[in-house]
């Protein structure tokens, strides 16, 4: 496993490398500005956005708008599809906006000709994702629960056999390890919830037609509330040794006061737990998205070089598109039992009663 995730790391910094290259000024023989915008359709597919892009057809984007709604301080709320605001339309007195601080977001345009935002509640992409990854997952369960309670005593087998199993690895030999056998049933039904959340995004958010395709455990807003719940999982059920060793930890006198140190550091953790598991997941995600988006579009950049430069260029991105996407396969799963198996250790921990 070692091996794998040193492999993996170098052909992201490989993949970043290209990423960054093809993202700067490139330039043709001729000295014109190429036709394809390697940045915009790299930051374009890994960022939210008011419409489900399909592909482009004759120069034409084929996308499924999505419901916008918002609440203007002047006008109240407003419900209208994203198409009335496509290529940089305006709707009432809605837009979005082009740049600055607000860009790519829905922006209304007040009586003194500011842009300001108003209260957006609007059905992104990621949330119609978050959506129909949730309804699948709820599918899933219900699906083995009810195969259980038709087929009582029974061994089963098939896609209910693999759920089985991966439900009785995490619980056994990752929740209960960590946690205790004490405690470990309080919170198997949260780190079981978010072993599959995790994994089954991972899993639809590498295929790249609809209704995969969104990065959605690669945003930062969704794994800062996954690493939330178990920020609260952590310190609102802790024990009494959790916080005795967090302001009086077991260290030298001289180290708590009269400056007290170690607590400092101690109370400071409490924080850096759950925003490493946050940073973890969404940069992992995220940069496999963007390696992925950069190799391909190397297909693209080098067609004004010449057919054999091209023909060449074309057959290594597939061959490294294929490898990444293999990897990205094995990173959705490592990624969910990482954060699993990390979420459980911080609260088996805070559990403990004694050191």
């Amino acid at each position: 496993m070692t091996g794998l995730l040193k492999l993996k790391l170098k052909w992201k910094w490989i993949g970043l490398l290209l990423l960054l290259l093809c993202t700067g000024p490139a330039f043709a023989a001729t000295g014109e500005q190429p036709a394809v915008d390697v940045q915009e359709i790299v930051f374009s597919h890994i960022q939210d956005a008011y419409t489900w892009h399909i592909t482009e057809w004759n120069g034409k984007e084929i996308s499924i708008p999505l419901p916008i709604i918002v609440r203007s301080r002047e006008q109240g709320w407003a419900v209208f599809s994203s198409a009335h605001l496509h290529e940089g339309k305006s709707y009432l007195t809605y837009s979005i906006a082009q740049e600055g601080p607000y860009q790519g977001k829905v922006v209304e345009r007040s009586q003194s000709g500011e842009e300001i935002r108003p209260l957006d509640l609007s059905l992104t992409k990621n949330v119609c994702a978050i959506l129909i990854s949730c309804g699948l997952l709820v599918f899933i369960v219900l699906r083995t629960a009810n195969w259980y309670a038709r087929h009582a005593g029974e061994v089963p087998d098939g896609f209910t056999g693999m759920m089985e199993a991966a439900i009785m690895y995490i619980q056994e030999e990752v929740i209960k390890t960590s946690i205790g056998e004490t405690h470990y049933r309080s919170y198997s039904s949260f780190l079981l919830t978010a072993f599959f959340f995790i994994l089954l995004n991972n899993l639809i958010g590498i295929i790249p037609v609809f209704p995969g395709g969104a990065n959605v455990t690669g945003n930062i807003t969704v794994t800062a509330v996954l690493a939330g719940c178990t920020f609260i999982a952590i310190n609102l059920f802790a024990g009494k040794a959790y916080w005795k060793d967090i302001f009086w930890p077991d260290t030298p006198v001289y180290l708590k006061l009269p400056v007290p140190i170690m607590p400092f550091a101690e109370f400071l953790g409490i924080f850096t737990k759950p925003i490493a598991l946050m940073i973890r997941l969404f940069a992992n995600i995220m940069a496999g998205h963007s390696i992925i988006l950069a190799l391909t579009c190397l297909i693209f950049i080098t067609a004004s070089m010449g057919i054999a430069i091209n023909a060449g260029m074309t057959v290594l991105s597939v061959f490294f598109c294929t490898f990444m996407n293999g990897m990205e396969i094995l990173v959705a799963f490592l990624q969910a039992y990482i954060f699993t198996m990390l979420s459980a250790n911080f609260i088996g921990q805070s559990k403990a009663t004694h050191k």
